[in-house]
């Protein structure tokens, strides 16, 4: 699941930075929520902001609330780090 993941994260990235020039409206709309990055790392979204909090996840604010969005290369370096430290811890 994770390895899929990835590749979806990647293929999505490869377009968009190989595509038409991205408007910046369109850059935002294609980062993710913290609801979204939740779902996707199967944890609470208290869990992300805390993660982003510490830096150990970065987070863009954006708009005048200062609302968080991730970038999706952000998420999937994340994830691949993760998997790389339970692998080496043997988990």
């Amino acid at each position: 699941m994770l390895v899929g993941l990835v590749i979806a994260l990647n293929r999505r990235l490869f377009i968009e930075r190989n595509g038409n020039q991205m408007t910046h409206y369109e850059q935002i709309r294609n980062m993710l929520t913290t609801g979204e990055v939740a779902r996707l790392l199967n944890v609470h979204p208290s869990t992300v902001r805390r993660w982003s909090n510490r830096g150990i996840i970065k987070a863009y604010r954006i708009g005048p609330r200062a609302e968080r969005r991730y970038r999706r290369d952000d998420v999937a370096v994340f994830l691949l780090n993760r998997a790389v430290q339970r692998y080496s811890r043997g988990g």
